[in-house]
C-alpha cells in the first residue's frame, strides 16, 4: 500500500514534513479564522462529553468498543470515510492532479470492487462470528499464535500512522499548538466517548471537511472564470489525462495500476482494517453493515471528484497568478496550502474553514486509531491471558489505553520531530504493513487448506518483501542525483524556516530508466499491497503443504468463505456432477450458506466464542428455517 496515505494512494514521492509554518499562511489568518478552528475542537469534545455523560451506567466494553452495536449505516458510512480522510489525503489528491494531470482520478474505478468484496465477504464472516477484534478472528481461523503476530503487526502500523498524521497536519498555528490541541482533544473525547462519541465526531468533522473542499473549488473556479474554463486551460496544457493501458507494472500511474492495483489498497482499507472492521460491527445488523459499505462508494467518489477539481484549479490559477518564486522548491502539497490562502485570504473566516477541513482529516484519523489500538490490546493481548477479568474493569482498561496511546503517540511525534531522516524511515515503514495483512486474512478466508504455520511465515515473508522493496526504493532515490522536474516544469520555493523531508520511498527519481535491483525498486507504488499479499498467500500455502495441511483437522466452517463451490454453482448440473470435487464441495456450500443461531439441545453457536468443528464423513444435515447446515454428531 502507498506509503504516502493509505488512504488517498497518492504517490509518496511529494510528501513533504513541515516542522514550521510558511511565512505567509499566519499573516492572512484572523480571529475568525481562528475561531473557526477552536470551534471545531469545542464541538468536536462537546460530541465525546456528551456521550460519555448520557452512556454513564452503561460501562460495558461492548458499548465502549462497539457502540453497543446500536448504529445506522449512514453515520457508520460517514465514519468510514472520514477514517482515512487524513489532512494527508486532503493536500495529496489535489496536490497530485496539480503535478501530474487528472490520471489520478481512474482511482475511483478501484472503489467498486474495493468495496463490493468487504461487503459480501469479510463482513458477513466478521459480523456472524460477533468478535470485537478483526484478529480474533485469526485466532478462530488459525491458533493464538497467528493472532498475536497479526495483533502486534496492526498495533506497529497504526502508531506510525498516528504519528503522521500529527506531523502531516499543516496549518497557520505553530506546530506544536496544533499537534498539542489535536492529541489532547483526539485522546479527552475517545477515552470518554468511545466509539459511539468518535463515530458522531466523524459525522461533524466530514461534513467540515466537504465544506472547506467546496469552498475552496467554488471560490477558486469564479477567480479563474468558471469550471468549464478551468477543464479548456487544463486541457490545452495536456492535464485532462486519457486512458493509458500500458501493462508495465514499473510505470508510476497507469489504468491497470490505478484501477487493479488500487482494489488491494482498498481492501486492505475497507477489508480487514481493525479500524474499519470495528465500524462495521457497531451496525445494529448485518445487513446495516452492508448497507454502509455501499453507501461509502458514492461518497469516496465525490471526495476524489471535489479534490481532483481543486487540484485542476490551483493548476488553472497559478498560470495567471502564479503562486511561488521561479527559482525555489517546495512539494505540490505546499502548494495546495499556498494557494488556498492565496484564494481565500480575502474572505475572512474561510481560510479558518479549511485549516479546520484539514484538522478535521486528522481527528477523524487519529481518534479512530486511538479506539482501534485500545480494541486490539484488550480484546487480543489482555482478555485472553485474564479470563476472569470483569467487564467493567475491562471498560476501565479500555478507556486507560485511549489515554496511555494518546500521551504515547504525543511524545513520540516531539522526538520524531527532531529526527528528520529517522522520521523518513518511521513514515515509509508505516505503509508497508497493510498488504501482508490483507494477504493473512486471504488466506485464512479462501483457503481451508493453510495452516497456522503456513500462516505465520507466510506473514513474515510478506513482511520481509514489503520492508525489502520499501527501504530498497527509499535508498536507491536518495542516492540518485538526477531528479524529476515537476510535470509543468514550474519551480516551487523552499523557505529558511521551513525543514523538508521529501518522502520517495515508492517511485525512483532518476530520469534514467533502471536495471536490475533498481528496477525492481521502481514498481509501482499501487502494486505494493497486491505484491505484498500475494506472496503471503504463496508462501503460506506453499508451508502448509510441506508441513501436512490441516491433517484432517478441518478448519471451522464459518471461517471461511467458499470459493470454489460458489464458483461451481455457476456451472450447469452436468457440468458440476462430472467435477471430482463435487462431494467436497457441497458438504461446504452447505455448511457455511447460513450461520446458525440454534443448535440441537438449545446450545449456541455461530458466536465465535465456541468452535464448531464439522466432520462432513460423521454429519448429518438439518433443517433450520430452509437453510441446511452440517452438524457434528458428537457433543460440543
Amino acid at each position: 500500500m502507498g506509503i504516502r496515505e493509505f488512504s488517498s494512494g497518492v504517490s509518496p514521492s511529494t510528501i513533504t514534513l513541515s516542522t514550521a509554518t510558511p511565512p505567509t499562511t499566519p499573516s492572512r489568518f484572523t480571529l475568525v479564522d481562528y475561531g473557526v478552528c477552536i470551534l471545531l475542537l469545542v464541538v468536536s469534545l462537546a460530541i465525546g462529553l456528551f456521550y460519555a455523560r448520557r452512556g454513564r451506567g452503561q460501562d460495558t466494553v461492548r458499548q465502549f468498543l462497539l457502540a453497543d452495536r446500536s448504529m445506522g449505516s449512514l453515520p457508520v458510512a460517514l465514519s468510514l470515510l472520514a477514517t482515512f480522510q487524513s489532512a494527508v489525503a486532503l493536500l495529496g489528491v489535489p496536490g497530485e492532479i496539480y503535478r501530474s494531470g487528472t490520471e489520478y482520478w481512474f482511482l475511483g474505478c478501484s472503489y467498486f470492487l474495493g468495496l463490493l468484496v468487504p461487503a459480501h465477504i469479510f463482513i458477513p464472516i466478521f459480523y456472524r462470528l460477533n468478535i470485537s477484534s478483526a484478529y480474533e478472528y485469526l485466532e478462530l481461523r488459525f491458533t493464538k499464535v497467528v493472532r498475536l503476530c497479526g495483533t502486534l503487526t496492526f498495533i506497529f502500523q497504526m502508531v506510525m500512522r498516528i504519528l503522521l498524521c500529527y506531523l502531516l497536519t499543516v496549518t497557520g498555528f505553530d506546530l506544536w499548538g496544533s499537534v498539542l490541541a489535536l492529541g489532547i482533544v483526539c485522546t479527552v473525547y475517545t477515552s470518554l466517548g468511545g466509539l459511539k462519541a468518535v463515530i458522531w465526531t466523524d459525522v461533524f468533522q466530514t461534513v467540515v471537511m466537504l465544506l472547506g473542499q467546496l469552498a475552496v473549488v467554488i471560490v477558486g473556479a469564479v477567480k479563474v472564470g468558471g469550471l468549464r474554463h478551468v477543464w479548456d486551460v487544463a486541457a490545452q496544457h495536456g492535464r485532462i489525462s486519457g486512458i493509458d493501458l500500458n501493462p508495465d507494472p514499473f510505470v508510476r500511474h497507469t489504468f491497470w495500476s490505478l484501477s487493479f492495483g488500487g482494489v488491494f489498497m482498498m481492501l486492505s482499507l475497507y477489508g480487514v482494517n481493525q479500524a474499519q472492521v470495528q465500524r462495521y460491527l457497531s451496525s445494529r445488523s448485518e445487513k446495516t453493515a452492508i448497507l454502509s459499505c455501499y453507501a461509502v462508494f458514492p461518497c469516496q467518489q465525490v471526495v476524489l471528484c471535489v479534490g481532483c477539481l481543486i487540484g485542476l484549479v490551483m493548476f488553472v490559477y497559478d498560470l495567471d497568478h502564479p503562486l511561488a518564486p521561479e527559482q525555489a522548491q517546495v512539494s505540490s502539497d505546499q502548494m495546495v496550502l499556498y494557494f488556498v490562502m492565496e484564494v481565500l485570504g480575502e474572505l475572512p473566516g474561510l481560510p479558518g474553514l479549511f485549516v479546520a477541513c484539514l484538522f478535521s482529516g486528522s481527528l477523524s484519523t487519529i481518534s479512530s486509531a486511538f479506539n482501534s489500538l485500545a480494541t486490539v490490546t484488550i480484546e487480543d493481548l489482555i482478555r485472553p491471558h485474564f479470563l476472569s477479568i470483569s467487564e467493567q474493569r475491562a471498560t476501565l482498561i479500555s478507556k486507560v489505553l485511549a489515554v496511555v496511546y494518546g500521551l504515547v503517540c504525543l511524545g513520540m511525534a516531539y522526538i520524531s520531530s527532531l529526527m528528520g531522516p529517522v522520521l523518513q524511515a518511521a513514515i515509509s515503514i508505516f505503509g508497508m504493513v497493510g498488504g501482508p495483512l490483507l494477504g493473512l486474512f486471504c488466506l485464512g478466508i479462501f483457503f481451508p487448506c493453510a495452516n497456522s504455520t503456513g500462516a505465520v511465515v507466510g506473514l513474515l515473508a510478506g513482511l520481509i518483501m514489503a520492508f525489502w522493496i520499501g527501504i530498497g526504493s527509499m535508498v536507491s532515490s536518495m542516492t540518485s542525483n538526477t531528479v524529476l522536474p515537476p510535470h509543468n516544469g514550474t519551480g516551487f520555493p523552499s523557505y529558511r524556516n521551513t525543514t523538508d523531508v521529501t518522502m520517495t520511498t515508492m517511485m525512483p527519481s532518476a530520469v534514467f530508466r533502471p536495471t536490475g535491483l533498481q528496477r525492481f525498486y521502481s514498481l509501482s507504488y499501487l502494486w505494493y499491497s497486491a505484491h505484498n499479499s500475494t506472496t503471503v498467500i504463496v508462501v503460506g500455502l506453499l508451508v502448509s503443504f510441506l508441513t501436512g495441511g490441516t491433517r484432517g483437522q478441518p478448519p471451522n466452517p464459518q471461517t471461511i468463505y467458499p470459493v470454489l463451490p460458489r464458483l461451481f454453482a455457476l456451472l450447469p448440473i452436468s457440468c458440476r456432477n462430472r467435477l471430482p470435487c463435487r462431494d467436497y464441495c457441497q458438504d461446504l456450500s452447505y455448511e457455511t450458506d447460513k450461520i446458525p443461531e440454534k443448535i440441537s439441545n438449545g446450545k449456541l453457536t455461530g458466536c465465535g466464542k465456541e468452535e464448531l468443528v464439522v466432520i462432513p464423513e460423521q454429519g448429518h444435515i438439518q433443517e433450520d428455517h430452509g437453510h441446511a447446515f452440517i452438524l457434528q454428531e458428537t457433543s460440543l
